[in-house]
């Protein structure tokens, strides 16, 4: 339970793609803590399953559901089932992203597609559909969208996937100016990078020590370095804040070239 009534997200229903590992899971933990009524929605049941079990252990609500986010008949069955047996969705957490890293000439029209289709097309889709319920509702809402900072500098062997995520960002404005009239939110949270089960370097000594010397704060992130920002984004704290974009990455974008 939120100490703050500022940021205070009890009983509202916060819905995280991706959930089943990474950063899904542990913005679904952080939500589920603070009173949220959480949805964990991704493809890999069984993960999403034994995530479910944690957080109820914990006394936190919680409800699974399959996404596939690059389907839309799949967006629209699992909203449905969420809607009419847990709760309308008040939050939008649009996380689930894929990557593939490899060098620019190497990457093919297949790993184009696959980037693009989940990271923009896919949050696109799951954030129209959520949007639609929620203005037919009038219930107004909350929608963020999970980017990189890759979206606003390059990053070596990733030309393809640091252009879907400069997509979210753009798409981030432009779905902010035309949600603003329905009274919801649209704001992004850029991370650097965060040491999850995703992106760990700690088998790699060397270059996670190149890595911390690029980073203004000499090391790289944990997910609990981001959850200042989650909270703020998905809570009454940043009511007047749309189309903005908030970047944790202990200055790592912001060093000189």
């Amino acid at each position: 339970m939120s100490a703050d009534p500022l940021f205070d997200i009890t009983d509202k229903c916060i819905l995280v793609t991706g959930a089943s590992s990474g950063l899904g899971a542990h913005f679904a933990e952080l939500a589920a803590l603070r009173g949220a009524r959480v949805v964990l929605a991704a493809r890999r049941e069984e993960r999403l399953a034994s995530l479910a079990s944690i957080i109820e252990s914990a006394g936190g609500q919680v409800f699974s559901v399959r996404m596939d986010v690059c389907d839309e008949s799949s967006i629209a069955q699992a909203l449905e089932c969420v809607e009419r047996e847990f709760s309308p969705v008040d939050v939008l957490v649009n996380n689930a992203g894929v990557s593939v890293t490899r060098p620019f000439l190497e990457t093919d029209n297949a790993d184009w597609r696959y980037q693009l289709e989940t990271n923009v097309i896919g949050l696109a889709d799951v954030a129209r559909q959520v949007a639609r319920r929620m203005i037919a509702a009038e219930r107004g809402g909350a929608i963020l969208n999970i980017g990189s900072i890759l979206g606003v500098r390059a990053g070596n062997m990733a030309a393809a996937y640091a252009a879907s995520k400069a997509a979210v960002i753009h798409l981030n404005r432009g779905m902010a100016i035309e949600l603003a009239r329905h009274a919801i939110r649209v704001n992004a949270l850029l991370p650097g990078f965060i040491a999850s089960d995703l992106s760990d370097l700690k088998d790699n000594p060397a270059a996670l020590e190149r890595l911390r010397a690029v980073i203004p704060q000499r090391r790289t992130g944990d997910v609990q370095d981001l959850d200042g920002a989650f909270l703020l984004l998905v809570s009454e704290a940043s009511r007047y804040m749309t189309g903005s974009t908030i970047t944790v990455d202990g200055g790592h974008s912001s060093n000189s070239l």
